[in-house]
């Protein structure tokens, strides 16, 4: 494969960077991360996603967040930023935040799921093997998986810290009452929770229903991820057409056109109007909406191309709200079931 010219990092990509306090920890993560779930996967949009990655370091991003079945196919979001790691970041590694996640499908059979340490462990070596790394900085059980004890979940991941596999540990879609059952675990074990990454969006707002109290009260950082709404809260559906290249029309098996319902799509063209009088896209309200709250410590976006990463990324540029366009908001950010896919698994 032939690769563009070498290259050289932004030097003033920290001078207008903004970062936050992940929870009680030393680490401050970008408000912006950037996820590689869908768009960076096989060998047909390799320089697409490199380019993006290039963009997004030099604006101040530094956190890349990915999990062992992001592509697809499963495995190639890490294999693709493995090469660039190589390529282009090599000198930069250690300005880097680095996440990887098992649980979820990844190969057949009763060990390539869920929460087990067989599983956990072993994705994490097949994690690092992919990207070139001897470690991440943080690794995350992607979600509660009922049917493992979460003493033995949590034993993985306390394992895999004293391995010098990963710096630090997460978890992704825990209730409030697992997430304090996990946290307790892990301090048991010498191990501080560093983050939880929910689903968090103006018509998902699962997070406001106790979880961000109970992370503010133990001090654990969150990462909200999916503050689009899975591309609901874009302009793409604003005519209510699903024809187009949408996530809705092209088979995308985590989009449910159960989201294209009017009510929904009204309440979308009211928030697109309070956003054009902010001077913002609709997305780029969005973004700035989840992180209003500094206990929320990064929005989790992903990019399909470098100019949709710099729409997402110049949500930065306006931040603040009035109380007066918060109540406006809070009339249409209607928590909406149909957003939350992972609502049945978060619930217990």
């Amino acid at each position: 494969m032939a690769f563009p010219q070498s290259y050289v990092a932004n030097p003033d990509r920290y001078s207008n960077a903004q970062f936050r306090r992940c929870g009680k920890s030393g680490i401050q993560l970008p408000l912006i991360t950037l996820g590689l779930w869908q768009n960076f996967g096989g060998d047909d949009v390799y320089e697409t996603g490199r380019a993006m990655l290039r963009r997004a370091f030099d604006r101040g991003v530094t956190h890349f967040d990915l999990a062992n079945n992001y592509g697809p196919p499963y495995g190639s979001a890490e294999e693709n930023f493995g090469k660039v790691l190589r390529t282009d970041f090599a000198a930069h590694r250690d300005e880097l935040i680095i996440s990887s996640k098992a649980g979820w499908d990844m190969w057949p059979g009763p060990y390539g799921i869920g929460g087990s340490k067989k599983y956990l462990v072993a994705s994490l070596d097949q994690s690092l093997k992919r990207m070139g790394l001897e470690y991440v900085d943080i690794f995350y059980t992607h979600r509660p998986d009922f049917d493992t004890p979460i003493e033995e979940t949590v034993s993985a991941l306390a394992q895999i810290v004293r391995q010098g596999k990963a710096l630090y540990v997460g978890i992704s879609s825990y209730s409030p009452e697992r997430t304090k059952i996990a946290y307790e675990l892990l301090a048991k074990e010498g191990i501080r929770l560093l983050i939880h990454q929910p689903s968090y969006s103006m018509l998902n707002r699962f997070l406001e229903q106790g979880l961000l109290d109970t992370l503010g009260e133990l001090g654990v950082g969150c990462i909200a991820f999916s503050p689009l709404a899975q591309g609901l809260l874009t302009n793409k559906y604003l005519k209510g057409d699903a024809t187009q290249n949408t996530r809705a029309s092209g088979g995308d098996s985590s989009f449910s056109k159960d989201l294209l319902k009017p009510e929904t799509l009204d309440r979308v063209r009211a928030l697109h109007t309070i956003a054009e009088k902010r001077g913002q896209s609709l997305a780029q309200m969005a973004i700035a909406w989840t992180l209003r709250d500094s206990r929320v410590t990064s929005s989790l976006i992903g990019a399909r191309n470098v100019a949709q990463l710099d729409d997402s990324l110049n949500s930065l540029n306006n931040l603040a709200f009035t109380e007066e366009e918060l109540k406006q908001i809070d009339q249409f950010a209607v928590d909406t079931p149909e957003i939350d896919l992972w609502r049945p698994v978060n619930s217990r």
